[in-house]
């Protein structure tokens, strides 16, 4: 298994620029929020059955583990959809998606996620990144996306409502995603988003945040200039 890290100073300094903001944000089970250091014996290597946008081989790769209904969750997309747009384009970042569904507080989180799946089976890995695009757009906040309303927003990411449906019927995604939420506890994670930054050689370094746009551009270039 491949190790995963960064150097630890800058990934603290990058973080704590704002500590209110860092100590304040994340949908968790005990309402607390700190940096974690990652295990890295269950930090899964980037694999052919992840969702990643980016460069697989970039030279930062930052994994969120994220429950569907989460409404910080909702602002990290965001973010990292910025990000991407500057450090995807270059090869320089990539963003893997696993699942993180917080049940006790989210009682559709799993079968969010088992839609997903499916939209990611039926219609590649576009349409499922498209498709998270849909869900949080059409219930933000403190909203809850509405369950049967995923026939239509597959429809919208060239997935057929029928298709769908026999998909998350059958059940069979989730142990794929049972096994996602018990890596990201065996990690350390605490609540939603966790999130690991992970360069090649040293310890990956791990937060439950929602962090802005800008404290994460910090944090990158930070990581960046020390290579």
């Amino acid at each position: 298994m491949a190790k995963y890290a960064i150097p630890g100073a800058i990934v603290v300094a990058g973080l704590l620029i704002a500590g209110a903001v860092f100590f304040g944000t994340g949908d968790t089970p005990n309402n607390t929020n700190q940096q974690e250091q990652a295990d890295a014996s269950v930090v899964l290597p980037v694999l052919e059955s992840d969702h990643i946008l980016g460069n697989p081989n970039a030279k930062i790769i930052i994994i969120e583990y994220s429950d569907i209904d989460c409404p910080f969750c909702k602002q990290f997309h965001v973010t990292m959809k910025q990000i991407m747009e500057e450090y995807g384009q270059t090869g320089e970042v990539a963003w893997v998606y696993r699942h993180f569904p917080l049940t006790s507080l989210h009682p559709d989180a799993v079968g969010h996620a088992e839609a997903a799946e499916c939209v990611a089976e039926l219609g590649g890995n576009d349409s499922f990144w498209n498709f998270l695009d849909i869900l949080f757009e059409n219930a933000p906040g403190n909203e809850r996306t509405d369950p049967s309303r995923y026939g239509e927003f597959a429809e919208l990411v060239g997935v057929s409502k029928t298709s769908l449906d026999a998909c998350v019927a059958s059940g069979k995604y989730t142990d794929k995603i049972k096994d996602s939420f018990n890596t990201a506890i065996e990690a350390g994670g605490t609540g939603t988003p966790f999130n690991i930054i992970v360069v090649e050689g040293q310890e990956p370094v791990a937060f439950s945040s929602a962090l802005p746009y800008e404290q994460m551009k910090t944090v990158i270039e930070q990581i960046l200039s020390s290579q």
